[in-house]
């Protein structure tokens, strides 16, 4: 079970009724972030979700409404009395931006590890995640991540049984490991069966649209993309900042093939996202509004 929630959905500035851009992820009591706007603290605490388990903060791009709330979560995590080191994954330039943010927070407890994503394309497996970073079409360096659970296949008992293989190696191959013992090599393809289908969620704020998003939102559980304008005069506009419209959102969740669309990163202009929902269900029905403290539990298909 993958835990998802939109911490914040506004763009820019925040509002009274909008916090900026955040989204927390809970999966095997370890917590990971993606982008952390203005007033992530208060939204975790709206959520009654804590700062400590955070284990991973990914940035999409350094702009003020996606990390301007970095120190204040630093601080609150270390007030939790955090000693675990912390993850960070961004583009060029994160041990700058952080440091630099780290001037108004610089003494915390835990380490702070940084991972720099410099390739169009970066895999990273953290905290029981599959992270795949991918680069995306904004007026600075900016990036999309895919987050998936992974799951091997079901351990088969009598498969075991017939290779002979000794009961104490059951579990950790189950696990994953190979073992070689008196001459012997056990790898899990030997007990387990075909991987069974995980959890997929693919997060994009800020970029045109692009092909690079459909392809690594494709049959994704749930696709979490901006919706910055949702009025058809506002497109040039989208075009010139590299932002995007509702409906061009939902053009890339119809080619991706995703089960659900979220839409998030609201222009502070647009106080009424709602008005234009319907001609965006036009394009992909399964398309639903973000807001604020908005909640799912993504459940792997055999236990739903």
């Amino acid at each position: 079970m993958l835990d998802v929630c939109l911490l914040g959905t506004g763009g820019m500035m925040p509002l009274p009724n909008r916090w900026l851009t955040s989204l927390m992820t809970r999966y095997n009591g370890s917590n990971l972030l993606i982008d952390c706007g203005e007033g992530t603290q208060i939204a975790i605490k709206e959520r009654g979700w804590t700062f400590k388990p955070i284990d991973v903060i990914c940035f999409t791009h350094y702009h003020a409404d996606h990390i301007s709330g970095l120190p204040g979560i630093l601080l609150a995590m270390a007030n939790a009395e955090r000693s675990e080191p912390l993850t960070m994954v961004g583009p060029r330039g994160l041990e700058r931006v952080v440091n630099g943010l780290r001037v108004i927070a610089a003494e915390l407890p835990f380490e702070i590890r940084l991972i720099e994503v410099t390739e169009p394309e970066t895999v990273i497996e953290l905290a029981g995640y599959k992270i795949t970073a991918f680069r995306v079409n904004h007026n600075m360096i900016c990036y999309g991540y895919s987050l998936e659970i992974l799951r091997a296949g079901k351990f088969d008992v009598d498969r075991a049984r017939e290779r002979q293989i000794p009961l104490r190696y059951w579990n950790p191959l189950q696990k994953g490991q190979t073992i070689e013992a008196d001459g012997v090599l056990y790898t899990p393809d030997m007990v387990l069966g075909a991987d069974r289908k995980g959890i997929k969620v693919t997060y994009c704020t800020d970029s045109r649209p692009v092909p690079s998003i459909s392809d690594h939102a494709y049959h994704s559980d749930l696709f979490i993309c901006e919706g910055m304008y949702g009025e058809p005069e506002k497109e040039a506009k989208a075009r010139e900042h590299r932002h995007m419209t509702m409906k061009e959102a939902a053009h890339l969740a119809q080619a991706a093939e995703v089960k659900e669309m979220w839409l998030t990163h609201y222009s502070p202009s647009m106080i009424h996202p709602e008005w234009y929902l319907d001609e965006v269900r036009e394009v992909f029905p399964r398309t639903c509004l973000g807001k604020d403290g908005k909640f799912v539990e993504l459940q792997f298909e055999d236990e739903d």
